[in-house]
């Protein structure tokens, strides 16, 4: 038997990334109070938090096949409810070591989540003739956005981050049922290379460069989750409400751009494109760490949001496009390596916001941000073109 609302491909796809970022969203506002429970500073919390980077690598490395034995439909529809009573559980961790245990098997259904969604994005913009990848990830950014503002309410509120997360269970999985009840994988792309990745590709100097174009956005996005409440609340003693709304906000204008994205690509280069939100995210960052104005401080945490919303999807086609070795290889490549920065920038981060000040958190992107511009000719001067129709 089949619940929720029968809904167009697309529209599955697109709600399976919110409520995946609405659950994994709940979290970041409130670490603050998840801080200042276990009494430690931003160099153990950001150890910690490497928890879920690692349970994501772990599961992006070895859960393909076992999704395949599995099935795509029972994994989703198990994994976003699981997800949401495995951040209930980390919530109530004592200490750091406890945290980072807590957050592997979250780290470990992200990634399987990972896998499924942005394979069936892939699946059906190739069915239905047009892009829709960057969209996908839009309302994975207003999910984000949405969870961000929730959490920042809750907070105000004063309910605990256990009671709050806890709630989140049952609401996960009756939106889950809702729009995804009836989701069923559409078909593998026909005419395709057969090729498949190795576990761990090797990365040429070319895909070296690509990534150099989008660690910025990486890190600074990464800061944005991880680091912006605690900054809104340390230098500006910002409320429950209005730390977490610096998440919500970075989410927001993120989502934002995300939407439009594929028409910039398509009315201008992949170059252009990524050197404007290159330096729009540049000053962003600029601001957070320079502003003595909390205003000033949210329209930096805006511009970031604009800024990391499109390289890393840039970047993943230029590597795609090139003819040096098949796309399976080259793509996966670029995903791994650049996993290095979700495993490095939490506790990284970390360290120099507690040793350096938080505004720091920040700061280490600016000179990143010029690495980007200086690479950005990587990404190729032509307009991406639209995927053909399924025939």
């Amino acid at each position: 038997m089949k619940f929720g609302i029968d809904l167009p491909p697309q529209i599955k796809v697109f709600g399976a990334f919110f409520i995946y970022s609405f659950c994994m969203g709940s979290l970041y506002p409130r670490l603050p109070a998840i801080q200042q429970a276990m009494g430690v500073g931003e160099g153990a919390l950001g150890l910690a938090l490497v928890g879920a980077a690692l349970g994501t690598l772990i599961s992006l490395t070895f859960a393909g096949p076992i999704i395949e034995r599995v099935g795509y439909r029972r994994t989703l529809l198990t994994a976003i409810p699981l997800l949401s009573v495995f951040y209930a559980i980390a919530a109530w961790a004592q200490g750091p070591l406890a945290f980072f245990l807590l957050l592997v098997p979250v780290g470990i259904t992200i990634g399987c989540i990972e896998i499924i969604i942005n394979l069936e994005a892939d699946r059906v913009e190739h069915a239905i003739g047009r892009r829709i990848m960057n969209r996908a990830h839009a309302f994975w950014s207003f999910g984000f956005f949405t969870a961000g503002l929730v959490g920042s309410f809750v907070a105000q509120t004063g309910l605990s981050p256990q009671a709050h997360l806890a709630l989140m269970v049952p609401v996960v999985f009756v939106i889950s049922l809702t729009l995804l009840g009836r989701f069923e994988p559409a078909e593998h792309r026909s005419g395709g290379s057969t090729e498949t990745a190795t576990r761990f590709a090797r990365p040429t100097g070319a895909i070296l460069v690509l990534v150099g174009v989008c660690l910025s956005a990486m890190i600074l996005e990464g800061a944005g989750i991880d680091w912006s409440a605690i900054y809104m609340r340390n230098e500006f003693s910002a409320a429950p409400f209005w730390a977490g709304f610096a998440v919500a906000l970075g989410a927001g204008t993120q989502a934002i751009t995300r939407f439009f994205a594929d028409s910039f690509v398509e009315r201008w280069s992949p170059v252009v494109v990524a050197r404007g939100l290159l330096t729009i995210s540049g000053l962003g960052a600029l601001l957070v760490f320079f502003t003595p104005f909390w205003w000033l401080a949210y329209v930096g945490f805006a511009m970031i949001g604009v800024g990391t919303s499109a390289l890393f999807p840039l970047a993943m086609s230029a590597a795609a496009q090139r003819t040096d070795r098949s796309a399976a290889v080259n793509v996966a490549a670029l995903a791994q390596i650049s996993f290095v920065s979700f495993l490095l920038g939490p506790p990284l981060l970390g360290y120099i916001a507690e040793h350096f000040g938080i505004r720091w958190a920040f700061g280490v992107g600016i000179p990143l941000v010029v690495l980007g511009l200086l690479m950005a000719d990587a990404l190729g001067t032509r307009r991406q073109n639209k995927p053909a129709a399924a025939e």
